[in-house]
């Protein structure tokens, strides 16, 4: 049995995977750690059956319930200070955090190669989301131009969203690695509105965000060449939608050293 932390337990996502944890058979929710709601009791956020635990203010909690995975689903703001905690107490660990800093990922990648705890950190766990990545990553080498849209609920704080930079990511790689050279150049020359063209993201990759009430999470990737396009699209509208891939996460992370980016490394060949 698994023994699991959450961190950002109070949270929308953090209540969620506290419940998809109670729910799965393998696991037992050991540890909720949220400073915005220390000392309240845990049923008072959780629907359905759940332990008898108060949520703790502080990291310390987890080692004090001998947490096996920690699951951490807040800001990106301190995210270093908990990803040191991680590494340096030996405790396997599942991120969803979202807008990390590149350099920060890369001291993350040193942190649990020196330690013996790994870590899984994915900017969305929904296994559809990482399928698309997967047939993006098809599709580069044989399209002419890409362009991504991501569309997420009003309350998201960082744009473009981690997916979507992810996704641009995985297509310039996949466009490198088959030498199919860059895409075509961006035409425009002409803007009657400043950044109506988007964000340009890895390989000049245009990236265009949307926040709006009655959205989740949701990414449109559009391909074109001579004639004909590709729309690849991933629409996720409940939370509920990222819980296999988090669990999948939790179950896999004990086994796959160091540092592991994006849920699609996971899923197989």
């Amino acid at each position: 049995m698994l023994r699991i932390g959450v961190v950002g337990a109070a949270g929308r996502m953090g209540r969620t995977v506290c419940s998809a944890v109670q729910r799965a058979d393998d696991m037992e929710l050991v540890c909720a750690v949220d400073t915005a709601a220390a000392g309240q009791d845990l049923t008072e956020l959780l629907e359905g059956p759940t332990p008898d635990l108060a949520v703790s203010g502080g990291l310390d909690a987890l080692a004090a319930a001998t947490v096996d995975v920690v699951v951490d689903f807040t800001h990106a703001e301190g995210i270093g200070e908990r990803l040191d905690w991680y590494a340096g107490h030996g405790v396997h660990a599942v991120v969803g955090t979202s807008g990390i800093p590149p350099s920060e990922m890369e001291r993350a990648r040193q942190l649990f190669e020196d330690s013996e705890a790994n870590a899984i950190i994915a900017p969305n766990f929904a296994i559809g989301a990482a399928l698309l990545v997967r047939f993006c990553e098809l599709a580069a080498p044989f399209m002419d131009g890409v362009e991504i849209v991501e569309l997420h609920h009003e309350a998201k704080a960082d744009a473009p969203s981690g997916t979507a930079l992810h996704t641009a990511e995985r297509i310039a790689a996949a466009r490198e690695d088959s030498g199919a050279g860059p895409f075509i150049p961006d035409p425009t020359t002409v803007t009657n509105l400043d950044h109506v063209r988007g964000g340009r993201g890895p390989a000049d990759i245009r990236v265009h965000s949307v926040r709006l009430p009655g959205l989740l999470a949701h990414e449109e990737v559009i391909f074109g060449t001579e004639g004909q396009t590709l729309t690849i699209r991933h629409d996720s509208y409940d939370r509920s939608s990222f819980m296999p891939g988090v669990l999948l996460a939790v179950r896999q992370v004990g086994t796959r050293p160091g540092l592991t980016v994006g849920l699609g490394a996971i899923l197989g060949p």
